[in-house]
């Protein structure tokens, strides 16, 4: 294992890799104090007003003169926004065809398919909520799933919201789009929906948007019209019980990889991110594109000041609507007493980033090298195969929400510090940057990335999560599912105000 790593020849900072004392010499330079592993040391003098470079790109600029051999984060280094050069489709690259792979998965009725077999509760307002949550426990409880083994659980997903908001504004098409984004995900076999009744969020209403029927594969109740809440949960059971042969009526059979869409996630990160888990979580997104998949890169404010580099892989319709999403964020941010760089978090901070700039430049690589094929809004279902981008906020629960709103049937989530995250109906794999983090908290990480310290090859390393990830779809459990995570990581984005 090397003592740092330069990233690029044009950098003035090199990452130390298992931490630095005084009098380690770096690329000639004798260091001056202690640097903390994932975090950077200056190799030339940086004066103040000058940039840090990482990547070959700016992360940040020195507050202070700053010395070769000198710690260099967030007592000497600041943020301010930088004018990026915007450039269409000069690294814009299609991959060569790729085929074979396989998982096994459930053919939907629309001819998608899902890698799980959930029968999900959802709620119309936080007023159901609770009525959801014991007919699923008492659906539970009664023994009913031992005669569908093919039924990976009955689900309730809930939220705190659907009601105080306006019934025509942004915040109440967010809501719309994600719920009938979870209904139509292909990891759904059935869906109930459960209302109060008299919400904003009205089950008719939204029906009738989607033109949604009641079905073998759909039920809608609502407490006030079954007459109050234990004969809201008698009537839910109920409903459940007649939903459930039809959902277990599919069965598991062949598909091609290009039936995958992948959601990427990040959260935790540390200095290794951009180094190890993400790269090589990229270099399976490249894979899975050249099998024809689809792969979703999110977190808008989480690709902030790296976003010059997307726009270079795609077409200009496709990267304008990336840099409006970003002025979006920046005027969001404003009202809103906020700043882009308020990520990263203090566990990003402690763990070697500095800045959002810096951050960005290493979450951008999870979306690998291909063209970005498209952009869309948050809960957008996405129809374009290949690398897409879809606008939501860092928060991964939020985030990774709008993913499978989308469609996702699979998700990566990449973490440095630690996350404690699971997804359902989508399974959530766990890669770790860094291989203390993987042994620390090996229940929860599904694979070690930290061995590309040790020199294991980020191209080897991407084949072995796109190989884990066809296992994963195929049926196998990730350390999340075996956790239970997943029932509480249902998180809408909650736009405009609560009335």
């Amino acid at each position: 294992m090397a003592s740092f790593l330069r990233l690029h020849p044009t950098d003035n900072v090199v990452v130390a890799v298992a931490g630095l004392i005084p009098g380690d010499i770096v690329d000639d330079v004798k260091i001056l104090r202690r640097i903390p592993p994932g975090h950077k040391a200056a190799v030339r003098p940086i004066k103040k007003d000058e940039p840090a470079l990482k990547f070959g790109q700016i992360i940040g600029f020195a507050n202070q003169d700053i010395a070769p051999g000198d710690w260099v984060h967030e007592h000497n280094i600041g943020f301010h926004a930088v004018d990026r050069d915007y450039q269409f489709e000069v690294d814009a690259r299609d991959p060569a065809p790729l085929s074979g792979a396989t998982f096994q998965g459930y053919r939907r009725a629309n001819g998608k398919f899902g890698t799980r077999n959930y029968l999900g509760i959802l709620t119309s307002v936080n007023c159901s909520a609770t009525v959801a949550r014991i007919i699923a426990r008492e659906v539970d409880k009664s023994g009913l799933l031992d005669d569908y083994p093919d039924i990976d659980g009955v689900i309730p997903l809930v939220h705190g919201h659907g009601c105080g908001m306006d019934s025509k504004g942004e915040g109440y098409e967010v809501l719309k789009r994600t719920q009938w984004g979870y209904a139509a995900n292909p990891n759904m076999g059935a869906v109930l929906m459960v209302g109060l009744g008299c919400e904003t969020f009205q089950i008719a209403r939204w029906k009738q948007a989607y033109n949604i029927a009641e079905s073998d594969t759909f039920r809608s109740l609502t407490i006030q019209d079954s007459g109050g809440t234990q004969k809201a949960i008698e009537a839910g059971i109920a409903a459940v019980r007649d939903l459930l042969p039809a959902a277990a009526g599919v069965k598991r059979e062949t598909a091609p990889a290009s039936e995958l869409m992948l959601a990427l996630q990040c959260g935790g990160s540390d200095g290794y991110s951009g180094i190890t888990a993400n790269p090589a979580l990229g270099a399976a997104v490249d894979l899975l594109v050249a099998h024809g998949g689809t792969a979703i890169l999110s977190e808008t404010p989480e690709i902030y000041g790296a976003e010059h580099l997307l726009t270079r892989r795609a077409a200009p319709d496709v990267g304008k609507k990336l840099i409006e999403r970003i002025r979006w964020w920046e005027d969001y941010t404003s009202r809103n007493a906020g700043s882009m760089n308020n990520n990263p978090s203090p566990g990003n901070k402690a763990g070697g980033l500095t800045t959002i700039l810096e951050k960005s430049l290493g979450a951008a690589a999870k979306g690998g090298t291909t063209r970005l094929k498209a952009v869309v809004e948050y809960a957008e279902p996405v129809n374009t195969k290949g690398f897409v981008f879809m606008d939501t906020p860092g928060y991964d629960p939020v985030s990774a929400t709008g993913q499978v709103a989308g469609g996702a049937n699979i998700l990566c989530f990449t973490t440095g510090r630690g996350s404690a995250y699971g997804c359902k109906p989508t399974p959530s794999i766990k890669l770790a940057t860094n291989t203390p983090v993987y042994e620390r908290m090996i229940d929860d990480m599904d694979i070690n990335c930290g061995d590309v310290l040790d020199g294991v090859s980020i191209q080897d390393k991407g084949k072995e999560i796109f190989e884990h990830i066809l296992k994963i779809a195929s049926g196998m459990r990730s350390k999340s599912e075996k956790l239970g995570y997943g029932d509480a990581e249902f998180v809408p984005w909650q736009i405009g105000a609560t009335m």
